[in-house]
């Protein structure tokens, strides 16, 4: 019996100290909302760690997960003022954000590997045209030599790195520092002036 009434209190302690917490969350939110920095400080001190559990669970990456749980609490900065007390408690609404926080960002680097890949097929499919099969299939060496030098030196740089370096034209761009659609129209019109060059039909 005594043993059922000290669980009873336990459980009764433990709910008066959950209690006292989120009371004291609200009031930092609520300290927040006015622009009290300290109260955000004391609010970073108690809820970072479980944040970040939550982000890195999702994440993995620590460096990323970390770069994430700041941009939450910059979030959480900026919206304390529409916290709504009655649509759940401090703890609740700070893991919701976190949560969507870490997935938005996984969403997001899978759609840049998606939108990288695309670029590389296309790219790659634009590098191996007709005129470079010509090029490089039909006509000798010592030919294609002269008639690059007859190439401005932006045509004949471009070329060079594309068709006989063997880099995409994304990549030509970097290595070159101008934009991917100057790249290109090097590349086309060098094509087009080396084909001139070696008498080879369109």
């Amino acid at each position: 019996m005594a043993s059922e009434d000290t669980s009873t209190e336990a459980r009764a302690q433990q709910k008066q100290t959950a209690d006292t917490a989120a009371a004291e969350l609200q009031l930092l939110v609520s300290r927040i909302a006015a622009g009290d920095q300290l109260a955000f400080g004391a609010f970073y001190d108690r809820l970072a760690p479980r944040v970040f559990a939550i982000v890195r669970r999702v994440l993995v990456d620590p460096s990323q997960s970390e770069e994430v749980m700041q941009e939450i609490f910059v979030e959480l900065w900026q919206t304390a003022p529409r916290y709504a007390p009655n649509k759940g408690g401090v703890t609740t609404w700070v893991m919701t954000i976190a949560h969507r926080r870490a997935v938005d960002r996984v969403r997001a680097s899978q759609a840049s590997r998606e939108r990288d890949l695309r670029v590389g097929i296309r790219d790659h499919a634009v590098d191996y045209d007709s005129v470079a099969e010509a090029a490089e299939l039909r006509l000798e060496n010592e030919r294609v030599e002269r008639a690059l030098h007859n190439l401005t030196d932006l045509q004949r740089q471009a070329v060079t790195l594309a068709y006989y370096g063997g880099y995409s034209h994304s990549e030509v761009s970097d290595m070159l520092g101008v934009p991917l659609g100057t790249v290109k129209t090097r590349i086309r019109d060098g094509m087009i002036r080396l084909r001139d060059e070696m008498g080879v039909a369109s």
